[in-house]
């Protein structure tokens, strides 16, 4: 980290042996509390450089918009008689794999989103993959076969999947600290915000002759990366990641324009300075600890505990029941007795506004609530929900869809459990994913979350419809199991993040020198060696100048 000095003056920095500023730079993270430093007299939105901040951070959380709209237009798409002609009738593993396309570009995204984000910084990923996602949408609106469809969703999966990387991670980078928490949360809530657009638009095309019906929803998946485009170039660059190529200044000028106004307040000055030591001393101890690798996951005791973390939450995220509403919901319908398309879209319609308010609200008070309570708290709904759920379903279709307030009552379970899910598994899994990753691993954590999902996906997109139509509501049994397996893990093994920055949180993990990080001691004695000077007095002695 060129010229940092990490608050030492030259004369220390020359002086002190690398082991005993380790040992510094641990005391300072784990000692000081950003709270420390933190001042409001007002509430933030009378402040306009909170307002400026929070807007870059709404420009940035529009990324999962593409995603939602992806998932609702298909559903909408599946009652269309003429997409369906269109595309010769999909069914089974043919339209899992429509339903996958965008999957299988985030996938193929997978070898270098992460590179770009931490070579090139998180602004710069975020519009070349919006570029992508406005080139894919342009294409599937033009496509005249199900191979075009299934390509031109493949290059929106890439362009969505490079973008997605870079996103929470420079959310929660730029935030203030005391907001992050909900700031973070919020990123996946527009998932819903893309939902609702997509479904609604759907709606209305529904009845326009020929294939303008799909065409139109089809090019406006477009629209909003395109809106984001325009503006995103606007928000500032992570000052984790300048001051990690060395341009601290800027990093500086960020933190102190975006979280104090640029005042000239004792505190405010106070405040930056605490944060970028915090960074400054974060990055080293990480440059040392770390080969800042996809292998750190595997080597590293505290790196295979985080990637745990990762996989099981992006299980949690994708496959607690949700896929099946997402992208399936019309056969869920049919199979309460639900099959006329236009109440169909209109279900899908209503349901995405209702889980778009569900899950801001949620992501507004998560910061009061720790993380691990919340977690149990969605799964304990959900698994109730599908429960009662899976009964009516059974009761229903035993008495051939006779009564139709079995039927409203499956409804019912729906709307309430996506209540469940949004509270714990929408907004909350991306706060717990960045706050568990160290700044060198974020992007790659992130990435690996993603594929993890992705993963998900592809079962979501093809063993959904095939079993929906083979077993019909048996196929909920098999959720109910999953859920209750969530339960325990989640119960006996997630470790609480709540109330620490960013930097803070390798204390959760245990994260100290040579302890849980094996290449630390080699690492360390190799970097004494290698900057060994010879004192005023010729002996010898070992020290590190950063």
């Amino acid at each position: 980290m060129s010229d940092s000095k990490i608050g030492y003056t030259k004369e220390q920095n020359d002086s002190i042996s690398i082991t005993d500023k380790i040992q510094l730079q641990q005391e300072l993270l784990n000692t000081e509390s950003v709270d420390n430093y933190l001042y409001l007299e007002k509430s933030w939105w009378n402040y306009s450089h909170f307002r400026w901040l929070h807007f870059y951070v709404f420009l940035i959380t529009l990324t999962s918009t593409s995603n939602g709209y992806d998932g609702s237009m298909l559903n909408g798409f599946q009652s269309l008689e003429t997409w369906n002609k269109h595309m010769g009738y999909p069914e089974g593993s043919i339209l899992g794999a429509l339903s996958n396309g965008t999957t299988f570009g985030s996938i193929i995204a997978f070898a270098t989103a992460s590179y770009l984000s931490d070579k090139f910084g998180r602004k710069y990923c975020i519009l070349g993959g919006l570029v992508v996602c406005v080139i894919g949408a342009i294409l599937q609106g033009a496509s005249y076969n199900y191979a075009f469809f299934l390509i031109s969703r493949i290059i929106i999966g890439i362009g969505f999947s490079t973008a997605m990387c870079s996103s929470p991670s420079l959310i929660a980078e730029l935030s203030y600290p005391p907001y992050r928490a909900t700031c973070t949360a919020c990123y996946n809530t527009l998932w819903y915000f893309g939902a609702i657009i997509a479904a609604w638009v759907t709606y209305g095309t529904r009845n326009i002759d020929g294939n303008a019906a799909w065409r139109v929803p089809s090019y406006l998946q477009g629209f909003l990366p395109l809106v984001q485009l325009s503006f995103v170039w606007m928000v500032p660059e992570s000052p984790r990641f300048l001051i990690s190529k060395g341009r601290n200044e800027q990093a500086r000028k960020i933190l102190h324009k975006y979280h104090t106004g640029s005042s000239d307040d004792e505190r405010a000055h106070r405040l930056v300075d605490f944060e970028m030591r915090e960074i400054e001393a974060a990055l080293e101890l990480e440059k040392i600890y770390s080969t800042s690798r996809f292998v750190d996951f595997i080597k590293i005791k505290t790196f295979r505990k985080r990637l745990f973390y990762i996989l099981f939450t992006a299980w949690i995220m994708q496959l607690s029941g949700n896929g099946l509403v997402s992208y399936y919901l019309n056969k869920v319908l049919d199979s309460i007795g639900i099959t006329s398309p236009t109440k169909q879209l209109q279900i899908n319609g209503c349901l995405m506004i209702y889980n778009f308010f569900i899950s801001i609200f949620a992501a507004c008070v998560v910061y009061k609530f720790k993380r691990r309570t919340v977690f149990l708290s969605c799964i304990s709904g959900m698994l109730l929900t599908y429960i009662i759920w899976t009964a009516l379903s059974a009761v229903n279709q035993k008495t051939n869809f006779e009564h139709k307030g079995l039927a409203n009552g499956v409804l019912a379970m729906i709307f309430l459990y996506y209540l469940a899910y949004n509270f714990g598994a929408n907004g909350l899994p991306y706060l717990y994913i960045t706050e568990i990753l160290p700044y060198s691993h974020r992007a790659k954590g992130i990435n690996l979350f993603s594929v993890a999902q992705n993963i998900i996906l592809v079962y979501n997109g093809f063993v959904n419809a095939v079993a929906m139509e083979a077993i019909e509501w048996k196929y909920y049994i098999v959720y109910c199991c999953i859920l209750a397996c969530e339960l325990v893990i989640v119960y006996f093994t997630y470790v609480e993040t709540y109330g620490h920055t960013l930097e803070e949180v390798a204390r959760v993990f245990g994260d100290e020198p040579t302890t849980h990080f094996p290449q630390a001691s080699s690492q360390v004695e190799k970097l004494e060696v290698e900057h060994a000077e010879n004192t005023s007095d010729g002996s010898s002695k070992r020290v590190l100048n950063v």
